[in-house]
């Protein structure tokens, strides 16, 4: 069970001490997004060598509770949380609360939505009492439809590819929903397919202080090639996003390090 009672020192501005604070105003403060506005923030942690998840295939194995205690925040503010189905599934994700104690986006309860070209509900939220949002192409869509009550499907089919789903339709359709303040958890594959459309307006990054060696991927993927194959290597697909630094926090007890990336 993580703990939000990790001292964090601001840096990037600062220097500014936050001692741990159940309500979190100064962090609620630094993670301000503008009410009634869409917008789409990221939340990844990585390794120093760069690494997506440690030896169990899961983000929670290389986050701790400094990570935790903007996590927390994060959440707190968002209508929605994005997530790709298969990361889901292996995160062992259920229906979300909000965190309890922290200034809220709205008294709505925090979606969750998953996107899927496939459109496979993981079984955990398929047997869940709050089912998920499914965002995905027209065949994921008949998928999705046999598990999910209709109004829980969005089928958003890409113009190039129908049963791909067109990421930015679906951003669209949640803000039809008054879900328009979205916080996106991965995985790699969809973080990559948010910023090559030019949909992610900040990326927060934690990196937490070990090395994991090679193996599990970066924050940002490319989709597999084909059935059973591994994600390209190489060359960048997609030119370089710049990058200005928002702010960045310091866990003084382990060295954890939290960036607030603004992309647009």
């Amino acid at each position: 069970m993580r703990s939000a009672t990790t001292p964090l020192d601001l840096l990037v501005p600062g220097p500014e001490h936050l001692p741990a604070d159940p309500a979190e105003p100064r962090l609620t403060t630094l993670h301000a997004v503008p009410a009634g506005t869409p917008h789409v923030r990221a939340n990844m942690v990585a390794t120093v060598d760069g690494a997506a998840w440690g030896a169990d295939h899961r983000s929670g194995s290389i986050n701790d509770d400094a990570d935790w205690r903007v996590f927390r925040v994060l959440r707190a503010a968002a209508d929605v949380v994005l997530i790709g189905a298969g990361t889901a599934r292996h995160e062992g994700y259920t229906a979300l609360e909000r965190p309890a104690g922290l200034p809220a986006a709205s008294d709505r309860p925090l979606e969750l939505a998953l996107v899927s070209r496939s459109g496979r509900v993981p079984q955990l939220l398929a047997d869940g009492d709050r089912p998920p949002l499914m965002i995905t192409g027209a065949t994921g869509a008949r998928t999705a439809a046999r598990l999910l009550p209709a109004d829980r499907v969005l089928e958003v089919p890409s113009a190039h590819d129908p049963d791909d789903v067109d990421v930015r339709a679906g951003l669209a359709a949640l803000a039809a929903r008054g879900l328009a303040r979205v916080l996106c958890e991965g995985g790699p594959t969809l973080l990559a397919a948010l910023l090559r459309d030019g949909l992610v307006d900040e990326l927060c990054v934690t990196t937490s202080p070990s090395v994991v060696g090679p193996g599990p991927s970066r924050i940002v993927a490319a989709p597999a090639s084909g059935p059973g194959a591994a994600p390209a290597a190489g060359v960048p697909t997609t030119p370089p996003v710049p990058a200005r630094l928002g702010h960045l926090l310091h866990a003084p007890g382990t060295g954890t390090l939290l960036a607030r990336w603004l992309l647009r």
